[in-house]
């Protein structure tokens, strides 16, 4: 079995096992709270309501409010976690093969400290509660300062020259460092102590806004998006070439890396709009998968978005039983296990991009 065979063979073993897992993990994830419901009525209840009534054997359910905890709270969660495993981890993914660089992730080009300004602006200022403008809500402005980062990082690394991986890391670094300045100046003169803490709160991340409604548009963006640069593999795999290789093989990254950027950015934009900041998922997940599989994005890509879905499915399981009376803020969580699990890959694994 030559090399190729071997890694086809394990990319479907993972996809397999990480199938499975995550299925389980999500009778794991209902369950589990400030009320706890066995697992063998969970699956019930979630056979009973996705199957429209079809598997109707909910006889053995020992609380009747169970149904409700489960379909109307717990279930829109667990799927708000897992979508925004797999939008997180497929924009890092994308994110670091179009940069060429590591240490890339969805919000190193100033996207979250976007984000948090449009987000600090929106509970600290905004325009007034009975304004047209303060009616978009947080979840817009957070996403409109994210987009902005974005676009002000594309701008800021076309000047003097092409745009080079270098120049766009650089800019998301200044970029990041300004908005991270106007959102601390906006807190320190505001006058708000309840605004103060709701901003610091949406800034650690957290699920526990989940709700049926917020669920479809979500889905919608990660979806579309992880459709598309399935379409891009060829063109992601010629990335890791370098550009000399590109321009002989008739590509133009320079057109790419801006569309992959500006479409990344808009699924951040999402994602942080409706969770919060949650770091590190699109820098260590990337990081895993392709010390398993190897750089391919035939399997790379595919890989990243199911393990991406079920650490996020996990982090939130554990944010919500680790502290016995309050749950813990899952981008606590997630920077607490994934900053140490990278210094190990980075330090005792002696990993290389692209290797």
């Amino acid at each position: 079995m030559n090399r190729i065979d071997k890694q086809r063979k394990l990319f479907y073993i993972c996809l397999l096992l990480f199938t499975v897992l995550i299925i389980f993990s999500i009778g794991i994830g209902v369950a589990v709270g400030q009320v706890a419901i066995p697992l063998k009525e969970s699956f019930q209840i979630l056979l009973e309501n996705l199957s429209g009534g079809i598997v109707n054997d909910l006889s053995g359910i020992s609380s009747n409010s169970y149904e409700s905890i489960i379909w109307q709270i717990r279930f829109p969660r667990v799927l708000l976690a897992m979508l925004t495993g797999m939008g997180l981890s497929l924009a890092g993914a994308v994110m670091q093969t179009t940069v060429q660089n590591p240490l890339a992730d969805p919000y190193i080009l100033g996207i979250s400290s976007g984000a948090s300004l449009g987000a600090t602006f929106a509970i600290l200022i905004g325009f007034g509660g009975t304004s047209i403008l303060a009616q978009f809500g947080l979840s817009f402005w957070a996403f409109l300062g994210a987009v902005t980062a974005a676009l002000l990082v594309l701008l800021l690394s076309n000047i003097h020259g092409q745009m080079n991986s270098i120049k766009l890391i650089l800019s998301g670094m200044v970029l990041n460092a300004l908005f991270t300045a106007f959102s601390n100046f906006i807190i320190y003169i505001a006058n708000d102590a309840e605004g103060i803490r709701s901003v610091t709160f949406w800034m650690m991340g957290s699920l526990a806004g989940a709700s049926w409604s917020k669920l479809p548009l979500l889905a919608t963006v990660v979806l579309v998006c992880l459709l598309f640069f399935l379409t891009q593999i060829r063109i992601l795999n010629i990335m890791l070439l370098g550009d000399e290789s590109a321009v002989t093989l008739g590509v133009n990254l320079k057109f790419y890396r801006k569309l992959y950027l500006v479409i990344t950015s808009i699924l951040t934009g999402v994602i942080v709009a409706n969770t919060g900041m949650i770091g590190f998922v699109g820098l260590i997940i990337p990081h895993i998968v392709r010390g398993i599989v190897g750089s391919n994005h035939r399997y790379f890509l595919p890989l990243s978005v199911f393990s991406g879905s079920l650490f996020m499915v996990w982090c939130d399981i554990l944010s919500r039983i680790i502290l016995p009376t309050v749950e813990l803020p899952i981008g606590i969580l997630t920077s607490l296990i994934g900053a140490p699990l990278f210094i190990y890959i980075f330090v005792k694994k002696g990993y290389e991009f692209g290797g």
